[in-house]
């Protein structure tokens, strides 16, 4: 880790570069409390940058794949 001047502790991992992935397929959004549906920003095929701890891992028919909330993405690369 490393202490910077103003005392803020910045830990090694906060240094790693993002991994970059593509989107396979999203789900259908989210309910607010209102009832009202909200679409996703992310659809599939879009690439991707996310943090290296982010989702789940699940193997599917041999393939690995991550599984991940929205607010998990780092950034939209485009498609």
């Amino acid at each position: 880790k490393e202490v910077r001047r103003g005392g803020l502790i910045i830990p090694d991992s906060a240094k790693e570069k993002p991994q970059e992935g593509k989107v396979l397929a999203v789900g259908k959004g989210t309910v607010g409390e209102d009832g009202k549906k909200t679409p996703l920003d992310v659809k599939a095929g879009d690439r991707v940058l996310f943090g290296k701890y982010s989702g789940s891992e699940v193997t599917l028919n041999g393939e690995e794949y991550l599984i991940m909330k929205e607010e998990d993405v780092l950034g939209i690369l485009g498609s």
